[in-house]
């Protein structure tokens, strides 16, 4: 097993940290740094820099503009663009629902849908979650009738990420509902969300930021064509894109920089006359997390070695890639809320009264973090299914 990057690998790591040192926008990188929300406009125009380079859609094959590049130079560019302080493209258009039509999609809808996709014209939502179907998702109740050349579809989905920037989105609805099993009987549609009778409503969270929303459906016209695969089948392609998502999801050249930061920011603070970094009980919290991120990252270049001598996609063990990731973010969040104490807090003021704009963004983000472990099938639901795929519980 080779854990260690080849001579050309390393090579090409330097290519894209010097071109992301060269073209990634200060104000889009000053905003993911200091932990605020990016506008569509910040989303869209990045998504523009890399399609201008042809870095939009790395993991695409070469006919579809992709980089043609192997699964070891997709992690690099993806963990680069995390140590950078990049943003990664939003995954529904590039990542989801690229990989779906690909995979399912007639050649119609390849060619329609998938150049836009590439070049940021079209931004994509996910309309899985509703408010009785989250990680069981099977109990979907968004109806989708066929009424000749259209369906007819009413219903609702939440916590839909996003979902006031998306010009289109794609659903999971349920088309027969005499199934006998409640993973029968669902489609898989795309819909223009200016298609009248889509309402889409914000839901503020706990950081005060509108990232998610709640979707309502009121006898809203789809055409057949924007089905994709065949009626009630749309449980197969929902698996096949769930298991997209979840590799990413470890973040390990996000976690670094993190923990490049709050070591900084540790090391400034003074506690009962000296540095933060010093007191025995922080350190061995900080070294814990250190230590478990460099065995995510090792266990993240065990699955790359495995894929680039198989040929083979993740199996369900790369599961556990999203359960330590994303407890390993929420660790830090709670770190750094540690570390500034009462500062963390929004809108408190310190130094005689000034609000330090990157401290006071903690305690938002703290709370943020909270929904890494749930988003992507739950945590829970991830060690159910190394149980039952993996070890055969």
């Amino acid at each position: 097993m080779d854990l260690n990057y080849s001579a050309e690998e390393a090579l090409f790591r330097d290519e894209v940290r010097s071109w992301l040192a060269a073209k990634l926008p200060d104000d889009i990188r000053n905003k993911v740094t200091s932990y605020r929300h990016l506008a569509r406009e910040d989303m869209i125009r990045w998504h523009k820099i890399l399609a201008a380079k042809g870095w939009s859609v790395p993991h695409w094959p070469k006919e579809w503009g992709g980089t043609g590049w192997n699964i070891t130079q997709r992690y690099i560019f993806d963990e680069e663009f995390g140590r950078a302080g990049a943003p990664g493209l939003a995954p529904f258009g590039p990542t989801m629902c690229a990989s779906v039509l690909m995979r399912f999609g007639t050649e119609q809808q390849k060619n329609r849908f998938l150049p836009r996709i590439r070049e940021g014209d079209d931004f994509w939502v996910q309309g899985y979650s509703e408010p009785g179907a989250g990680s069981d998702l099977a109990a979907l109740k968004c109806r989708a009738e066929r009424q000749g050349d259209h369906y007819l579809v009413n219903g609702q989905k939440i916590w839909t990420t996003l979902g006031h920037f998306g010009d289109w989105i794609f659903c999971l609805v349920r088309t027969d509902t005499t199934a006998e099993k409640r993973q029968e009987g669902i489609s898989f549609l795309l819909m223009d969300m200016k298609t009248p009778g889509i309402t889409v409503r914000p839901l503020i969270l706990m950081d005060g930021g509108h990232e998610v929303n709640e979707i309502f459906f009121e006898n809203v016209l789809v055409p057949v064509e924007n089905l994709v695969f065949e009626e009630n089948k749309g449980w197969t392609v929902a698996k096949y894109l769930l298991g997209h998502e979840r590799m990413g999801n470890a973040q390990v050249g996000a976690s670094k920089r993190e923990i490049a930061a709050l070591r900084a920011l540790a090391t400034s603070e003074i506690r009962n006359g000296r540095p933060l970094i010093e007191d025995s009980r922080f350190a061995d919290r900080l070294a814990r997390v250190e230590i478990e991120l460099q065995a995510l990252e090792l266990t993240a270049m065990r699955f790359l070695d495995r894929m680039r001598k198989t040929g083979q996609p993740p199996g369900a063990d790369v599961s556990m890639l999203k359960i330590k990731g994303t407890e390993i973010q929420q660790a830090i969040t709670e770190l750094m809320m540690q570390t500034v104490g009462p500062t963390a807090q929004a809108f408190v003021a310190v130094d005689g009264g000034a609000v330090d704009p990157i401290k006071s963004r903690f305690a938002p983000r703290y709370f943020n973090y909270r929904k890494t472990s749930i988003y992507a099938g739950s945590n829970e639901i991830q060690r159910n299914i190394i149980a039952k795929m993996t070890l055969g519980l």
